[in-house]
């Protein structure tokens, strides 16, 4: 029971990505503010000789760029990926230029080839990420033997022993592709959660959107069923009283079917999604057979079992008819119609204290290398040709119902045999609820139909 891709569900602004050129320009002016200061605490304070016309040109190139930059385009303004790798490349120009004549691969503040390739990391994609590495990768090696020698202002040439040096350049290399890779990582996680969090909100704004329409028509056609009741009454007294006056008995006669038409109307249009008070909870039967309604004719059987645990023979329970849980549910059962064979079981079991839903499929199941990870969005899998799914329906179900006091988990039922059909050993998605937290507390009286909040 794979998930089916749901990216419709994210709106187009959570697509564009870029960097703000205010940031960039900030991260420069700072990395620039260092090297002045380094160059002048060694020159005056440790007696270094640094060519220093070379040093300021160096650094003089890198608050024009910035200047330029912040004159051509907004601060607020976000830069494209092929600007933003150009930016980061400058800083590499730079900071290699500043190094060949300060050292080379000698001076300790080569490690700062770190901070583009990283800061690429987060804020752009792979290519441009691994271009920026093997720039950088290729500057260090260039730097390793050809620079200008730091020397003391007593002519004492400092540098690192040939051994040193290797290590020197292992130590940035592996620095530079493991930090790269782990903000790479964890950027991509972290923007992905985000996502699926917003597609989250949209399903359930979508779903709080569709029951307050449906408690729209629900409440209009109770108001409205007296009124149409009485117009019917009086229009078919008229009918009989007019028998003498054909055209006038016509005139009613099609008020009356008028009045029977817009009863029609509404009760056609209330039944999706009603939720009007006397419908605030329901029998969990109820609830899970209008999850599943949208998904009954798709040529696969939906079967319920719903027994007590207990020992004792007891109505089902009564819960809360909440918007998370009919998506979450919905989605759950989608899944397995997508991906059984013939059927689908919604087994419903409850205590005194739990209430628990598990709906299973006879289909293949989850494919073995996701079904750890199942809950977390964007996954997929190589297993299945012609198959795409980014586990994001099932991080929506899992968020929503777990919203309401739920732990869901997902397994795959011990297939005994495919000799006979309609063997239970698909994919398993079990929903278990303390029923303090789901159960509809019993109240007074109903009453009349309440405003729709905004």
């Amino acid at each position: 029971m794979p998930t089916q891709p749901t990216r419709s569900l994210l709106p187009p602004e959570a697509h564009r990505h870029g960097v703000r050129l205010e940031t960039l320009v900030n991260l420069r002016w700072f990395a620039l503010l260092g090297q002045s200061v380094t160059v002048i605490v060694a020159v005056l304070g440790l007696g270094f000789d640094v060519p220093l016309y070379y040093c300021a040109g160096a650094i003089a190139a890198g608050a024009l760029a910035n200047i330029v930059a912040a004159m051509r385009a907004p601060a607020s303004g976000r830069l494209t990926e092929g600007q933003a790798f150009a930016f980061l490349l400058f800083d590499q120009v730079q900071l290699t230029a500043l190094l060949f004549v300060t050292g080379g691969l000698h001076n300790p503040f080569a490690l700062l080839f770190i901070a583009p390739v990283t800061i690429s990391a987060t804020a752009l994609g792979l290519r441009p990420t691994l271009a920026l590495g093997a720039v950088a990768i290729a500057f260090i090696s260039l730097l390793g033997g050809y620079h200008l020698p730091l020397r003391m202002q007593d002519g004492t040439v400092l540098g690192l022993a040939p051994m040193q040096l290797a290590g020197s350049w292992v130590a940035i290399v592996v620095g530079t592709l493991f930090l790269s890779g782990f903000a790479f990582r964890l950027t991509r996680e972290t923007g992905q959660l985000a996502s699926a969090l917003l597609a989250t909100q949209t399903a359930l704004a979508r779903e709080q959107k569709l029951q307050d329409l449906g408690g729209v028509v629900a409440a209009a056609a109770h108001e409205l069923n007296t009124p149409l009741a009485t117009i019917k009454l009086v229009s078919s007294e008229l009918v009989e009283e007019l028998a003498d006056r054909p055209d006038l008995r016509d005139d009613v006669a099609l008020v009356r079917s008028q009045a029977d038409r817009c009863r029609d109307i509404l009760r056609s249009m209330g039944r999706t999604g009603k939720s009007d008070r006397h419908l605030e909870a329901a029998p969990i039967e109820a609830v899970l057979r209008e999850a599943a309604g949208p998904h009954l004719d798709r040529g696969i059987d939906v079967e319920y079992d719903l027994q007590s645990e207990s020992g004792q023979s007891e109505r089902q329970p009564q819960i809360q008819r909440r918007p998370e849980v009919i998506h979450g549910m919905r989605n759950l059962i989608q899944n397995a119609v997508d991906f059984a064979e013939t059927s689908v079981w919604v087994d419903v079991r409850w205590t005194p204290e739990i209430l628990t839903v598990r709906v299973t499929d006879d289909g293949a199941g989850f494919m073995p290398e996701v079904l750890p990870r199942l809950g977390n969005p964007f996954l997929r899998s190589r297993n299945r040709p012609g198959y795409e799914g980014m586990g994001l329906g099932l991080f929506i179900s899992k968020t929503l119902l777990e919203r309401t006091g739920a732990r869901v988990a997902f397994a795959n039922a011990t297939r005994p045999g495919r000799a006979r059909p309609r063997i239970r050993g698909g994919a398993v998605a079990e929903v278990t609820w303390p029923r303090s937290a789901i159960e509809a507390p019993i109240g007074p009286p109903l009453g009349d139909n309440a405003p729709l909040a905004s």
